[in-house]
């Protein structure tokens, strides 16, 4: 089975997190996510976080960090998650292709249904920050 590399970005705002709602159609659909997208051949994480957020929620990413890595095997399709942290930006993120998106306090991310490749995100969330 491929592995599909995919680019996530959280973008964080103070003790804020900006999240978006999968379409149902999708892969996971209907659950809460933190934006980003298929890493294309070529590509570098940074480019391709830079170029899906600016994509998905309108953000021009001016500087992002690794955060972490994580590896998940959902049966149907394997993913490996290249998670970045985005602290600055410029332009106020917005839901580009029609989803629904908010921001929220780390502190209350467990309270939402995420695909479960992004529940070690949400801890290591609430653990460092």
């Amino acid at each position: 089975m491929k592995i599909v590399d995919v680019a996530v970005g959280v973008i964080k705002r103070g003790d804020l997190i900006f999240i978006s709602k999968r379409a149902d159609d999708l892969h996971q659909g209907g659950l809460w996510e933190f934006p980003g997208g298929k890493i294309e051949a070529g590509e570098s994480v940074e480019q391709a976080t830079s170029r899906e957020l600016l994509e998905e929620v309108g953000i021009e990413v001016t500087s992002q960090s690794e955060f972490m890595l994580i590896e998940h095997d959902y049966g149907d399709k394997q993913v490996r998650l290249h998670i970045q942290v985005i602290e600055q930006f410029s332009n106020e993120p917005s839901g580009k292709e029609g989803q629904l998106t908010q921001w929220i306090a780390i502190n209350k991310l467990g309270n939402l249904t995420f695909p479960d490749a992004n529940r070690a995100i949400i801890k290591k969330l609430e653990s460092d920050f």
